[in-house]
């Protein structure tokens, strides 16, 4: 494994499942915690956020998940996660990352969502500049606070528009948020040009991934995972060669799968369907994407050809436009033929 390591950390990768303040780091989160001590449950303390990110389920992750939202008030809190999370990627040989963005969730703490969009957005820029990786965004609805979050994120979405606004999701708790509610957002959002990319079956069944497909026009699921329990829709995703976002780690911190061992990745893998290996939220998992492609190696008995596959997979899979695709799948090829 050593000498798998040393390739997957050198690999060229992209990243299509990353969540914004997810990713920030515990020395970032402690930077924030400390900024606003005595007004928050979050350690300040780097070492003491092992414990505070240890999840009794998935409605205690979102829990913790917000109160770390709650710690970014102000442009320049913005502007320092942004640019914190685009290094700790580029560290791992990631290109490209299409990171999951809630603006929702920063602009009823009071920050407004044109400043919002300008420290993202300014952020981006830096980073490509100072390290090399091109970062889009997934605007995401927090599906636990319903249609007006949905209203809200269509309207930053459209009439703020980032440049590097490409896709539109929902995120949140699954049980109790039903999917076709938000189809009017979707529709709109697709309608302006923006790619449907929701979360769905990771801790629901296989109809969550039916009615994101049907009603929200999916074209790659978030998770996905219980697709594995429905052989009609593991042969829909194989036959449209709809992707999905697996997070295997991540998957098992929150409780939607027991045991690593019993993941489906495999599963999916051998029912031809398109998977991409993803991170999710690595800081608060205890993990990051060169993990999460070791796991998947241990999963799948994969070697360095098989990586790169997976790696190729994500780059396809992803909404970076065609020449910077090729761009990175030379890389990766050129990579592999001199390993």
């Amino acid at each position: 494994m050593t000498d798998l390591s040393a390739f997957i950390a050198e690999l060229p990768k992209v990243e299509l499942h990353v969540h914004h303040v997810g990713s920030a780091s515990p020395r970032i989160v402690a930077e924030l915690a400390a900024r606003h001590e005595g007004r928050s449950p979050v350690p300040a303390d780097p070492e003491a956020l092992a414990d505070y990110f240890a999840f009794r389920d998935f409605a205690h992750f979102v829990e913790v998940y917000l109160s770390v939202v709650d710690l970014v008030r102000d442009p320049e809190d913005v502007w320092l996660l942004t640019h914190e999370v685009a290094r700790e990627l580029a560290r791992q040989q990631v290109r490209y990352a299409e990171l999951t963005v809630t603006p929702y969730s920063h602009v009823r703490r009071g920050i407004p969502a044109p400043a919002f969009c300008e420290a993202i957005e300014d952020a981006r820029r830096r980073a490509e500049a100072d390290f090399g990786i091109a970062l889009r965004w997934c605007f995401d609805i927090p599906g636990e606070a319903g249609l007006p979050a949905a209203e809200e994120t269509l309207r930053i979405s459209l009439d703020e528009r980032p440049d590097g606004l490409v896709a539109f999701g929902l995120g949140g708790p699954e049980i109790g948020v039903p999917r076709p509610q938000f189809k009017p957002y979707f529709d709109r959002a697709r309608a302006a040009g923006l790619r449907s990319v929701p979360h769905a079956g990771e801790t629901t069944g296989p109809q969550t991934v039916w009615d994101a497909l049907r009603e929200l026009g999916a074209e790659r699921i978030g998770h996905g995972i219980s697709a594995a329990q429905d052989p009609e829709l593991l042969a829909h995703l194989a036959e449209r060669r709809i992707p999905l976002e697996v997070c295997p780690t991540s998957n098992v911190r929150t409780r939607a799968v027991a045991r690593i061992e019993e993941h489906p990745l495999r599963h999916l893998v051998d029912a031809g369907v398109r998977v991409t290996i993803n991170s999710d939220d690595p800081p608060m998992f205890g993990t990051t994407l060169n993990d999460e492609y070791a796991v998947a190696a241990r999963l799948l008995d994969a070697g360095p050809d098989q990586l790169a596959a997976l790696a190729r997979e994500a780059v396809s899979a992803s909404f970076l436009d065609p020449a910077g695709q090729a761009r990175i799948i030379a890389e990766i090829d050129a990579f592999v033929a001199g390993r």
